[in-house]
């Protein structure tokens, strides 16, 4: 499972002109599932999210997560999009693959499980129309952006 967080002032998401996602102090994650991946993973990348220490303490220094700042009453909110894209292997030319991805049957059902887990443990959260066209509005505070990433057990052809 592959996810890129970015700490946002403020995210929103579109569809068809339409919010169906808005978020202020946060981190915006944009989420890929992988073949082969399960559940498991996705625990281990939530944890990981909620857990990392990338928000500014007192001293300016990155030692709070998610779950220490000012957003929804105690904590920071999170956008949860799902971008199958991340998994581009561009390196045999000009045309990207996208074969590692999870087939979009199971890409949606490990997304839909991501949300419910992430709603579970943390106060607020939106998230993008999964396999929708999406335009994707953020202020990228810092800017911040840390790519991050949960090795399946195995492939499955």
């Amino acid at each position: 499972m592959i996810a890129l967080l970015q700490r946002v002032s403020q995210a929103q998401v579109l569809v068809d002109g339409q919010s169906v996602g808005a978020i202020d102090a946060g981190l915006l994650v944009l989420l890929c599932a992988e073949r082969g991946d399960s559940e498991r993973q996705s625990d281990k990348m939530l944890d990981k999210i909620v857990k990392l220490r990338i928000f500014s303490d007192d001293a300016g220094k990155m030692n709070r997560s998610v779950q220490d700042i000012d957003g929804c009453g105690t904590t920071g909110e999170l956008l949860v999009v799902s971008q199958f894209t991340l998994v581009a292997d561009a390196s045999g030319g000009n045309r990207p693959s996208f074969t590692n991805a999870a087939r979009p049957d199971e890409g949606r059902r490990l997304y839909d499980y991501f949300v419910a887990r992430a709603r579970l443990v943390h106060c607020k959260v939106q998230t993008g129309q999964f396999g929708a066209d999406m335009q994707v509005h953020l202020v990228n505070d810092g800017p911040v952006t840390i790519p991050l990433r949960i090795a399946s057990e195995s492939v499955i052809d």
